[in-house]
């Protein structure tokens, strides 16, 4: 079965300096058919006006991922961590026993376009730990590219039985992704036009995936999306 999640149908907030959409109920929006699926939380497509963004707040209990679409993110955190996030790179932060933050366009001039992503972690009270890596490479075209697993290579690390992949397909592309007995599926398209298992899905458009052996992307256009695998 897949239930579609229809890009127009999301919560938004336009800040001025932020235009922000959630996928799923989060701060003032709240839509009782979408409060998370299965660990995963919160997605959020975020676009900050150059120079601004979230000054220091608190997190805990909580895996914060952070993927960077276009523009630079500027991060800092108690934990002494201070890091700028590109275009094409996934930062993790496990927020555990209680981490502050802050997270600002680096650039004065461009803008800065990104999805953050809350998944529940397995278990309460871990130590905040931070990494981040480069994802989207020329090897990641035409496949689906591992970006977030628990203890694997090839991606940062989550804390969760959660695994994301990173798609970038041409037009014309197809692939396939297997799903084991008992697991879910969410697949959020950043842009372009993919078919899932031949339900399209258009850009901002998310998928719910249950009770599929397996699932076939095809993209009509060239596409870039997420695919996050589920307990």
């Amino acid at each position: 079965m897949i239930v579609k999640r229809p890009s127009e149908e999301r919560g938004h907030a336009d800040h001025g300096w932020l235009d922000t959409r959630h996928t799923f109920s989060f701060a003032n929006y709240h839509d009782p058919r979408y409060s998370g699926f299965r660990d995963l939380l919160v997605i959020n497509e975020d676009r900050v006006e150059p120079g601004r963004g979230f000054g220091t707040h608190s997190h805990r209990d909580m895996e914060i991922l952070t993927y960077v679409i276009d523009g630079a993110l500027a991060h800092r955190d108690s934990m002494g961590n201070g890091a700028r996030i590109e275009a094409g790179e996934v930062q993790r932060m496990s927020a555990g026993t209680g981490v502050t933050h802050s997270e600002f366009n680096a650039s004065s001039t461009e803008p800065l376009h990104f999805l953050q992503i809350w998944i529940e972690p397995s278990e309460e009270g871990l130590d905040p730990s931070y990494e981040q890596r480069r994802v989207r490479t020329d090897d990641a075209v035409g496949t689906l590219k591992l970006i977030a697993a628990p203890e694997r290579d090839g991606g940062v690390t989550v804390h969760q039985d959660s695994e994301i992949f990173l798609g970038l397909l041409r037009a014309g592309d197809s692939v396939v992704h297997k799903l084991q007995r008992g697991r879910h599926g969410w697949v959020q398209v950043i842009d372009g036009d993919i078919s899932v298992n031949d339900v399209d899905l258009a850009a901002g458009d998310g998928a719910a995936v249950s009770d599929e052996a397996e699932l076939r992307l095809r993209a009509k256009t060239a596409a870039h999306f997420l695919l996050f695998d589920l307990a």
